[in-house]
Order: C-alpha cells, then sequence, then structure tokens
C-alpha cells in the first residue's frame, strides 16, 4: 500500500537530534508504518480505516492493538507466537517505536503494523468491531488524573467502539495502582474477568505470553517487583467510574521518568 493512496503525512521533525532525524526517516521508508497527523486526519481521513485486513495485512485474521507499545518488542514478540493474528503497535513516540518496526521490516513479518498517532485518536483509524483484542502493557497509571488513565471509563467507551462484539482487552502492570484501579472499574461495571492475578510469573499461568517481556517490565522485575495483569471482556455499557480511594505507589517517585524514556 503506497504513501500517496493512504494519504500519510510527515511529521516535521526540525528540533530533533541527529540520531531521532535518522530514525524518522528509515520510519519513513517502512511500508508497514503509518503516521498520521492529526491536520491530515481532518482534512482527509484515514483511508483504510475499516479496511485494515482487506488492505494492508491481505487476509481476514483477528486484529490486535496494543497500546503505548514502546520499543514494540511486545508486539513483535505476540506477532511471532500468533502467526495466525494481525497485530499493530501503537504509540506517539516514533523513537521507541522505530526499533520493533526495524525488527519486523528486516524479520519480513507480515502480520506486523506500527501506528503513530496519539491513543485518543484511535477511533479516526479503525472501524466499528474492527479489532479482537487489546493490549495495555505497562502504562503510566497517571495517580491523579483519572481522565488520562488508560483504563479509564472515558478510554473504555473508545475501545468499545472499535472493539467486536466480545473484544478483549489486557492489562500489564507493574503498578498496584493502576492493577486496583482497573479491577475496581471492571468489578463497577460487571464486565467479564476472564483472569486476573497480582503476581503474573508465580500465577501458574500456562501460557506462551509469559515468555515475552519488555524493556520496561525486565526493569521492575530486576527491581524485585511483582508484574500483575488483568484480562476481561468490554461488552458495551453505561459507563461507571469506581468510587474509592486507592493507595498510591509509592516507589514510582524513583526514576521512573527515566525508564520510561528507555522504553
Amino acid at each position: 500500500m503506497t504513501p500517496s493512496l493512504l494519504g500519510r503525512v510527515g511529521v516535521g521533525y526540525k528540533y530533533m537530534g541527529k540520531n531521532k532525524l535518522a530514525k524518522f526517516a528509515n520510519m519513513e521508508e517502512y511500508p508497514h508504518v503509518f503516521q498520521y497527523p492529526f491536520a491530515a486526519l481532518q482534512e482527509k481521513g484515514f483511508g483504510m480505516k475499516g479496511k485494515w485486513n482487506e488492505l494492508f495485512f491481505k487476509n481476514d485474521n483477528p486484529i490486535v492493538l496494543e497500546l503505548g507499545c514502546g520499543k514494540g518488542e511486545y508486539t513483535v514478540g505476540l506477532a511471532k507466537l500468533f502467526p495466525e493474528k494481525n497485530f499493530i503497535g501503537i504509540d506517539i513516540k516514533g523513537a521507541r517505536m522505530w526499533t520493533g518496526a526495524k525488527q519486523s521490516f528486516e524479520e519480513k513479518m507480515t502480520n506486523v503494523a506500527f501506528l503513530r498517532t496519539h491513543i485518543e485518536l484511535i477511533t479516526h483509524f479503525f472501524g466499528q468491531g474492527e479489532i479482537a483484542e487489546i493490549w495495555i502493557t505497562f502504562p503510566d497509571p497517571q495517580m491523579n488524573k483519572t481522565n488520562k488513565r488508560m483504563t479509564s471509563t472515558r478510554f473504555m467507551k473508545l475501545y468499545r467502539q472499535i472493539l467486536a462484539e466480545n473484544g478483549i482487552i489486557h492489562l500489564k502492570t507493574d503498578s498496584n495502582f493502576m492493577y486496583t484501579y482497573t479491577c475496581e472499574m471492571v468489578k463497577e461495571n460487571n464486565l467479564p474477568v476472564l483472569f486476573q492475578t497480582d503476581d503474573l510469573y508465580h500465577s501458574g499461568l500456562a501460557d506462551d505470553i509469559l515468555k515475552i517481556q519488555t524493556f520496561y517490565e525486565q526493569q521492575w522485575l530486576a527491581r524485585g517487583l511483582n508484574i500483575k495483569y488483568i484480562k476481561f471482556e468490554c461488552p458495551e455499557r453505561n459507563w461507571t467510574e469506581p468510587d474509592i480511594e486507592i493507595e498510591k505507589d509509592d516507589y514510582r517517585s524513583f526514576g521512573r521518568s527515566n525508564m520510561l524514556n528507555q522504553n
């Protein structure tokens, strides 16, 4: 699929360092990477909305998103484990995404794509019912800003617009705050829970997904922190925020921003 047909538009990089500029130059050349600023969406819309399988993947396999994909290693790892599914990593940080984009391109993977955009704009890129599953891996828990929390009801409403009828959401997090909040949100809205644990690697779960660890995840495990995981369905609901006070993560004040910048 050519950039001109899809209406892909580059993003200005005037003030970026040479390393980032080189990565962005690579990204512009990768046929499986889509960088689409909001101005272009307003003007033209996105030509593959609702047609990713038809126009890009060329199959009818389920589509899975990873939101906030960082370096893209989880997107690539999942795509290798599940060749019968299509995977799209989404992040606004293109320099991070370059790692997974480069690897998947060099390995000629045909079930992987990357989309550089804000997560709040995903309904501009995907049609109703087009997505089978969503992975949210180690998001910022946004302890002081509920509306920015990626499992808040604000985001659930967005996900519901693009998920299939029995669409699934996966959350992996090191944050007890994020995990507790999400469990309470799920409970408040009576969402079907398929699996949950506050200690994934000692849960007894026998699943190949345990083999995939992001750079960020490895850092938290090295510090002795438990990884939490919850898998649930996201049906239509009259969404209600949980009314609960949750203890904040005190360890997050130490080095978190530096670790995020490496991811």
